[in-house]
């Protein structure tokens, strides 16, 4: 059975990234598509490492982070990269909570200056 590979233009659209970004993880080592010429094909095993890519960045780890991490699994196999895995994770959500915390600070301030100004209008007269 052929297995199902996508070109250069259909693995951006698929994954709604630039083709600068798709070249960019390509020079970091972070994808490695077959090359026939000029033109390059994600199989499988690149959509799958796309997808962990893009879900590792929504998580807020770095490229490197994300580098390191996959390399774990071709050098050292799955329960290995599965515990590094969790020692990112551990760190990555105490500094989401931090940002968080932060975030709803920020919120709560903006409110009550927006009350004070919605106050400060009702009290002035045209």
């Amino acid at each position: 059975m052929t297995e199902t590979r996508l070109t250069f233009k259909e693995m951006c659209a698929r994954f709604d990234v630039t083709p600068r970004t798709l070249r960019y993880y390509e020079y970091i080592e972070l994808l490695a598509p077959e090359k026939e010429g000029r033109a390059r094909f994600y199989a499988s095993r690149e959509v799958a490492r796309m997808k962990l890519i893009l879900r590792g960045r929504r998580f807020g780890f770095s490229l490197e982070e994300i580098r390191q991490w996959l390399l774990i699994y071709g050098k050292k196999g799955e329960r290995p990269q599965l515990e590094a895995w969790l020692q990112l994770a551990d760190r990555q959500l105490v500094e989401l909570e931090k940002q968080k915390a932060e975030l709803e600070g920020s919120i709560a301030d903006l409110r009550a200056l927006r009350e004070t100004a919605v106050q400060e209008m009702g009290r002035l007269v045209e």
